[in-house]
């Protein structure tokens, strides 16, 4: 059974129709691609999926269980974690605590602080930065910490989006070698790129997005 599945899904703005009738899975432990123009209904998309924005038609399955219409928060607790465009930090907090905000949802304070270390193994630069503020970071560390962050809550699904932003080419791979080894330790992950990046995400299908409209590239 895959691990999630978007069934004919609809999202409106009004009258505007940003996603319409969107259907794809994600196995276990399966990293696909998202890309399109600026506009397309990538990141509307993933929001649906996480209960940030409603829908109005279809249905989001997340292990067999529908999602769709729960907050967001109980969407998190069930295993699935959103990395936003933009990052959205805490900006003046430090990097550990964004770190332990992303695992609010977790009681167990000693697995707490092994989330926190194990996202830090990822990106040892963040090891280096704890006490620093987030606003002190490189934009580039910035995005290693936001999607550090959505980490620490040990998701089963992890949701990109654009995670290279701000990045320069090289430390762009290296985090898709880091979203590459996401498989390995039971993790799927569905990442939206811009059209220039999606070749380097480690995906093994690739959709584009057109209009509101998903077709497989």
């Amino acid at each position: 059974m895959p691990l999630l599945v978007v069934d004919q899904i609809d999202v409106a703005y009004g009258p505007i129709m940003a996603v319409a009738a969107a259907s794809f899975e994600v196995a276990e432990a399966e990293i696909v691609s998202l890309t399109g123009d600026s506009g397309a209904g990538k990141s509307t998309l993933l929001a649906a999926i996480s209960g940030l924005v409603p829908t109005q038609a279809g249905e989001v399955r997340y292990r067999r269980r529908s999602i769709t219409g729960l907050p967001p928060h109980a969407i998190v607790r069930l295993g699935i974690g959103h990395c936003p465009q933009g990052r959205r930090l805490f900006s003046r907090m430090t990097v550990r605590e964004n770190l332990e905000l992303g695992g609010y949802a977790q009681r167990d304070t000693w697995q707490l602080r092994r989330d926190i270390s194990e996202a830090c193994e990822l990106f040892p630069i963040l090891g280096t930065r704890m006490s620093r503020p987030a606003t002190a970071l490189s934009a580039a560390e910035q995005q290693m910490l936001a999607v550090a962050r959505a980490m620490v809550g040990r998701p089963r699904l992890l949701l990109l989006d654009e995670p290279s932003t701000g990045m320069p080419q090289p430390i762009a791979q290296q985090l898709f070698d880091v979203i590459g080894s996401l498989t390995a330790r039971g993790i799927a992950a569905v990442v939206v790129e811009q059209v220039g990046r999606v070749g380097m995400v480690p995906a093994g299908r690739r959709w584009i997005m057109e209009q509101g409209r998903l077709r497989l590239m």
